[in-house]
C-alpha cells in the first residue's frame, strides 16, 4: 500500500502511521486524512497488528493542525463536510480494537492535538508544543477537541486552553494530565516502541476487552459502566487467550497469547 502524504509500515505487530508533510508541518488536508482513513482501515483489517503508534516527519511536528490555505478556501456547507469526515476519521482511530500511541515529536496543534487526544495516550517529546489555536483565526476546535479535551483534564482547564488559544509545553501537558511521558526527542520513538512492544505482547482479547470497557464506560453512569465491565470480563474469560494465560500462571510458564479477536 503506497502513500504520499504518510508513511505506513508495520513490524512485529506494531504498525506505525508517520504523518509526512514536513514542508507544511505535516498540516491535514484532504489527501492526508483520506490516506489515513485507509491506513486504518488496513490496521482494522489485520489480526497480525496488536498496537500502532502515531507520529510526524521532521523535528518540527506531529502535525501542526489543518492546512489553512485549503480551509481558508471553504464555504460553510464544504466546512461542515471536512469536519464531519475529519470526525469519522478520528473516531475510526479511536475505536480501533488496539492499543494505539501518539509519539508526539513537536507541535501538535489544532487537528494536531485532535488526533492525539484520541489515541489511548501520549508521549510526547521535551520540544513538543500542544494547543487548539482555532480562535485565534476566528474559528473553534473542528475534529472533536471541544469534547474529548474537556473529558481528558477538565472542563475548566480545557475551556482556559481553547478560549486563549495559547500552546503549552510538553512538560505542561504531562502536568495538566494531557501527556503520559515526557521524553528527550531523540529518545521518544524507542520509548513508544518500548511501551508498545510490552503490550503486543499481551492478550489480544483482553486489551480489546478492557479498551471498549474504558470508552464505553466514560460515557456512561458508574453502575451502567460496571456492568460492562462484567460483561467484557466475561467475555475475556471465553476466551483462548485466558485459558493460555491461566495455565501459563499455573504451569509457572511465560503465556504466549495468539488469541484472535474472532474468537
Amino acid at each position: 500500500m503506497s502513500f504520499e502524504n504518510i508513511v505506513f509500515q508495520v513490524d512485529q505487530g506494531i504498525a506505525t502511521i508517520t504523518f509526512n508533510r514536513p514542508k507544511a508541518l505535516n498540516a491535514l488536508n484532504q489527501a492526508l486524512l483520506a490516506e489515513l482513513s485507509q491506513a486504518l482501515d488496513a490496521i482494522a483489517a489485520d489480526e497480525s497488528v496488536r498496537v500502532l503508534i502515531l507520529t510526524g516527519a521532521g523535528e518540527k511536528a506531529f502535525v501542526a493542525g489543518a492546512d489553512i490555505g485549503e480551509l481558508a478556501t471553504f464555504s460553510a456547507l464544504q466546512a461542515k463536510n471536512f469536519s464531519k469526515a475529519g470526525h469519522a476519521i478520528i473516531a475510526k482511530l479511536q475505536e480501533l480494537p488496539i492499543a494505539v500511541i501518539a509519539a508526539v515529536n513537536g507541535f501538535a496543534l489544532g487537528g494536531g492535538s485532535e488526533i492525539a487526544l484520541a489515541c489511548d495516550f501520549i508521549y510526547a517529546a521535551d520540544t513538543a508544543k500542544f494547543g487548539l489555536p482555532e480562535i485565534t483565526l476566528g474559528l473553534i476546535p473542528g475534529f472533536g477537541g471541544t469534547q474529548r479535551l474537556p473529558r481528558l483534564i477538565g472542563a475548566n482547564r480545557a475551556k482556559e486552553l481553547i478560549f486563549t488559544g495559547k500552546m503549552i509545553s510538553a512538560a505542561e501537558a504531562a502536568q495538566i494530565g494531557l501527556a503520559n511521558k515526557v521524553v528527550p526527542a531523540a529518545a521518544l520513538m524507542e520509548e513508544a516502541l518500548k511501551t508498545a512492544r510490552d503490550i503486543a505482547a499481551k492478550g489480544r482479547v483482553s486489551l480489546r476487552a478492557v479498551k471498549q470497557a474504558i470508552n464505553q464506560g466514560l460515557n456512561v453512569d458508574l453502575v451502567s459502566g460496571c456492568n460492562i465491565e462484567v460483561d467484557a470480563f466475561a467475555l475475556a474469560l471465553a476466551s483462548p487467550d485466558a485459558k493460555e494465560g491461566t495455565a501459563a500462571f499455573l504451569e509457572k510458564r511465560k503465556a504466549v497469547f495468539k488469541g484472535s479477536l474472532k474468537d
